[in-house]
């Protein structure tokens, strides 16, 4: 599909500002976490928080927000973007939402919503109300931020490996290559566990934006499912978030973001038994990670801005009609949790139906690239960028659209195994995929 168009302008054109931006996204007690498909919100072990920040003199303005909800999909996604576009005064394109991808979070697909809706017995997937009050607050936040931009003068990078978190879930395969069992976000399984770590990334990456010697934001990327248990019913934004908030309390005039990278076969299973004292350690690691990478940043002065766009529109994986996929949802014989995720690859056939594209996006300073992916992509096209690229810095975040669910390579699709069965793309997207990425980075 087509590229939207492009603009960028010099500092010299048109002084760059920044305006950093946050606003509480918790759900009250009794809403619905994960789509309906653990227990609702029994208790608040921590709030959850959008972050983002818009830049200023690049053109359009531009906005890049991440969430601490589980995920935002299709209809739900346009909504986002087009609320923070109204409020920055942009157009949804230049506009970037991703989540940290927590699953004791909401999950918001508000087709899937409408169809679970028609069935009493079925659970709640979100609070419309909610949702839409969450959209009131993100144009109220971005609206004051604008009236506090900052001067943006200089960015820096920097990187440092985490020891200990990341791991890849899809290690345990027989002679053929096939998966035989899946090693989870958490895994008790001591044989599993004792597996190799397998194709990760390690690095975490930190992006941070100064107004002279000021730093101003920080963002922080790195590539793992961020659950270390959930299902409980108590709200956090688990090690990841709290990691990160622990970065905010240290430095509370600099905002920190995160962001979770291509983790569709990455999580902590071989580092993470699933109990509260590891969530502990995760987080301690995490945020270890990130102050080591923040030691590494040499501020240098910001030169042109540049935003990318590709509209992509994969196709759908063969199997169910909607006809048929509306059936298997209305049978009473089918489990409710396989029904309500039913209702997921339903919200996806109907926008491929629809035409509706998926946008993706680059943001590029200095020697830095910044690649905006949607859904949950497998570990190889993080680590495909930065092959892309090697004379740039490449961070990545992924989670942004998440209509698609799980993003494969395309030899994965033969190997079977839990991604394979929730990737609602055809093995197609590999390709196309990769092609948006190559045209996002060069």
């Amino acid at each position: 599909m087509e590229d939207y168009p492009d603009k960028a302008t010099t500092p010299e054109a048109a002084p760059n500002r920044i305006a950093p931006f946050r606003f509480d996204v918790t759900p009250p007690l009794g809403d619905p976490l994960c789509g309906g498909l653990v227990k609702p919100v029994l208790a608040h072990d921590d709030s959850l928080e959008a972050l983002g920040y818009v830049l200023l003199g690049a053109g359009a303005p531009i906005v890049v927000c991440a969430v601490d909800w589980t995920g935002i999909l299709n209809e739900a996604h346009v909504a986002w973007r087009t609320a923070l576009a109204e409020a920055a005064g942009t157009t949804p394109e230049r506009v970037a939402v991703h989540c940290v991808h927590q699953h004791s979070a909401p999950f918001v697909c508000l087709d899937a919503g409408r169809e679970t809706a028609k069935y009493p017995e079925l659970p709640r997937m979100f609070e419309e109300g909610f949702f839409r009050a969450c959209l009131d607050r993100a144009r109220a936040a971005v609206t004051a931020a604008l009236r506090q931009a900052r001067p943006l003068t200089h960015v820096a990078h920097g990187e440092a490996r985490v020891e200990k978190v990341a791991s890849n879930r899809r290690v345990s395969r027989d002679v053929a290559g096939k998966i035989i069992i899946m090693r989870g976000s958490a895994c008790k399984d001591p044989q599993l566990r004792d597996l190799p770590e397998g194709v990760i990334d390690p690095k975490l990456q930190t992006i941070a934006f100064y107004d002279g010697q000021t730093k101003v934001l920080a963002c922080h990327y790195y590539a793992t499912h961020p659950m270390s248990y959930y299902g409980d019913g108590r709200v956090t934004s688990d090690f990841c978030g709290l990691a990160r908030k622990q970065r905010q309390r240290d430095e509370p005039e600099c905002l920190h973001l995160y962001f979770t990278g291509c983790s569709g076969n990455i999580a902590a299973g071989k580092y993470n038994d699933g109990e509260p004292e590891t969530r502990r350690l995760l987080t301690k690691r995490i945020y270890a990670g990130i102050v080591a990478s923040e030691c590494a940043l040499r501020p240098e002065p910001l030169g042109p801005i540049s935003w990318r766009t590709r509209a992509i529109l994969p196709k759908p994986h063969p199997g169910p009609t909607l006809t048929e996929l509306r059936a298997q949802i209305a049978d009473p014989n089918n489990t409710p949790l396989e029904r309500q995720r039913l209702t997921f690859r339903l919200g996806w056939l109907q926008r491929y139906e629809r035409q509706t594209p998926v946008v993706l996006s680059a943001l590029h300073l200095n020697d830095l690239s910044v690649l905006h992916l949607p859904a949950e992509p497998f570990i190889e096209y993080q680590l495909r960028a930065q092959q892309m690229r090697p004379d740039r810095h490449v961070a990545v975040a992924a989670y942004g659209d998440g209509g698609p669910w799980y993003m494969p390579v395309k030899e994965e699709y033969s190997c079977g195994g839990y991604e394979v069965s929730v990737a609602f793309c055809a093995d197609e997207v590999d390709a196309t995929l990769s092609a948006a990425m190559r045209t996002l980075l060069d």
